[in-house]
């Protein structure tokens, strides 16, 4: 039993001035495997004031001093790898596959965050001005559950490589992957303050870091619901605002496509970590030519994932991360058959032979139009709407059809035409017959998606302003 007693403020382990306790469960069985004592408001406020003292200093860091610490960080979280696969299995459900994948990003986000920063040019001349990029402040960043360690180790990489501070708000519900993250980053030896790391509920902690002025910029990884919220909470101290909110990602299978291929990616992209994926591919858009031949692939391709135990290496697809999770996804499924959405595959319930642990079926549903539910929502689940066109407009005008707009997925052999489709969906990334990711490349939202990007020059500049120096 796991039993979580300090956060991290100013260099230090503390324990929080918070005395809430919050319960930790591992979702493959259902069990209690710990707490986490809460931090309150009056814990975030001493971690904010401990990040705008250290900002004074390392704000004023050579690019080499932060490269090195970037190093540091990344050599201290691969020293913890396996401990911190472990925490992401037990206490989040992730499957072999994806679990490693997890631990990896972790600390590969580091090195990234160095590439970016060794060719960055922080001062240029811009006609007779010279521009200076300059640190926007103290950063509060606030991660999500569903890559808890990955997100608080990218976004601070980009903070530290811009010169900023932070204070991080991680998700209560990832408490023992936080704490292994901690463990190793002030292993790291980064100054007392650089980085904060300050566990608690988002109403109480984050809405704090929030609301400081003290607190120049957010960055915030979550539901667009609460991203609205930070929003309007923000506006009082003018916060500089990074929101990477839900999606309803089309995979747009053009009539031309490799259907062998095809079929297999599209389903990957739903079920992606889980469904619990804001860049899940989960509404399949198909020509209506092909559709038979695509539903009979489709629904061999789904039967064949094992929702299952995450450490038995056949599962693809893990359990839900809580109970209320696991509810909200039967909930979809109900109103998917309710709405007359047509079930190829998988529905209520557990899988066949589990009566424990709060796994999905991988569920397929065709007959979809776009206005029901399960087009229009955000599931976060695996369950995946086939929903069928006339032409490739007909495929542009459905894609595009949705408050959503971070991440869309195109399938033809026919390069030139990917590319023209590709051009005109309204997302922050598409991925055209392939499921990579490139850490160079910015990534972030259109419309309720998001605003602002993360990752390489664009994730940096986020946590810098520009300064323009005339008569010099």
């Amino acid at each position: 039993m796991h039993s979580i007693d300090h956060i991290y403020i100013d260099g230090a382990f503390v324990v929080p001035h918070g005395d809430e306790r919050f319960d930790l469960f591992n979702p493959a069985t259902e069990e209690r495997i710990g707490t986490v004592r809460l931090a309150d408001a009056d814990d975030a406020r001493l971690a904010i004031a401990a990040a705008k003292r250290a900002f004074a200093t390392f704000s004023r860091t050579t690019v080499d001093e932060r490269i090195a610490l970037l190093q540091r960080m990344h050599d201290a979280v691969v020293a913890r790898e396996d401990d911190l696969f472990e925490a992401v299995r037990l206490e989040y459900g992730a499957p072999v596959s994806r679990g490693s994948w997890m631990t990896k990003h972790a600390s590969s986000v580091f090195l990234d965050a160095i590439a970016t920063l060794r060719d960055y040019a922080f001062e240029r001349r811009m006609g007779t001005a010279t521009v200076v990029m300059q640190p926007v402040g103290v950063a509060g960043l606030i991660t999500p559950w569903n890559s808890n360690a990955g997100f608080i180790c990218g976004k601070l990489a980009a903070a530290i490589a811009a010169g900023c501070t932070a204070v991080i708000k991680p998700s209560e519900m990832s408490a023992l992957q936080t704490k292994i993250v901690t463990e190793a980053l002030h292993a790291a030896g980064a100054p007392a303050g650089v980085f904060n790391i300050v566990t608690g509920r988002g109403d109480v902690v984050g809405a704090a870091i929030v609301s400081s002025p003290d607190v120049a910029k957010v960055s915030f990884t979550g539901s667009t619901a609460v991203g609205k919220g930070i929003v309007r909470a923000g506006a009082d101290t003018m916060k500089r605002v990074t929101l990477e909110l839900g999606g309803k990602s089309p995979s747009i299978v053009l009539d031309d496509a490799d259907f062998a291929k095809a079929v297999p990616l599209a389903v990957a992209a739903g079920f992606n970590n889980s469904g619990q994926a804001c860049i899940a591919g989960s509404r399949i858009l198909v020509p209506r030519a092909r559709l038979a031949e695509f539903e009979a692939l489709a629904k061999d391709v789904v039967n064949a994932v094992v929702s299952g135990d995450p450490a038995d290496q056949a599962t693809t697809v893990g359990p839900m991360v809580s109970a209320k999770q696991w509810e909200r996804v039967q909930g979809f499924i109900r109103k998917g058959m309710e709405e007359g959405a047509r079930l190829l595959a998988g529905g209520e319930g557990r899988p066949d032979g589990h009566t424990r642990g709060w796994l999905v079926r991988p569920t397929l549903f065709t007959d979809v139009s776009n206005d029901m539910t399960i087009a229009r929502e955000e599931i976060f689940g695996p369950v995946l709407s086939i929903i069928a066109y006339d032409d490739e407009e007909d495929a542009i005008a459905i894609a595009n059809d949705t408050p959503y707009g971070l991440q869309a997925y195109v399938h033809s052999t026919d390069g030139a035409r990917a590319l023209r489709v590709a051009s005109r969906i309204d997302a922050g990334r598409v991925l055209i017959n392939t499921l990579s990711h490139e850490p160079k490349a910015p990534f972030g939202g259109f419309k309720q998606s998001g605003q602002g990007r993360e990752y390489g020059v664009f994730g940096l500049e986020a946590y810098l302003e520009p300064k323009a120096i005339l008569g010099a």
